[in-house]
């Protein structure tokens, strides 16, 4: 037996807008200076990851990514200020849960590894 901890964030609607694919997606925008690649490298329709985005940049009321349209130099995209920040806070309160969780599934379950 084991317990997991999975983070979501819930816009005030109670429509999930933001978790670990997001940021997921996020990171492969950093690594590959593209939100198509970093769809394509998780499997992951582009269309889906722009919607992704939108929908958690519009819960949040700030962008994450700054998106140039392609062409003849190719387009990309990269994380904003704020959406690096948001992403460092997320990772902070998801690892912090995990950690809490942990520490209170041994203290309930002691006899567990």
């Amino acid at each position: 037996m084991k317990s997991v901890t999975r983070i979501q964030l819930l816009d005030d609607n109670g429509q999930k807008f933001f978790g670990e694919g997001p940021a997921r997606l996020l990171h492969g925008v950093e690594e590959t200076g593209s939100l198509r690649a970093a769809a394509a490298s998780m499997g992951m329709a582009y269309t889906k990851a722009l919607k992704l985005m939108k929908n958690a940049e519009n819960a949040l009321g700030f962008p994450l990514t700054v998106r140039a349209a392609g062409g003849k130099h190719g387009g990309g995209s990269c994380l904003t200020p704020e959406g690096k920040e948001w992403l460092n806070r997320y990772e902070s309160y998801r690892d912090a849960c995990i950690q809490a969780n942990h520490r209170l599934y041994l203290e309930f379950f002691p006899e567990q590894p």
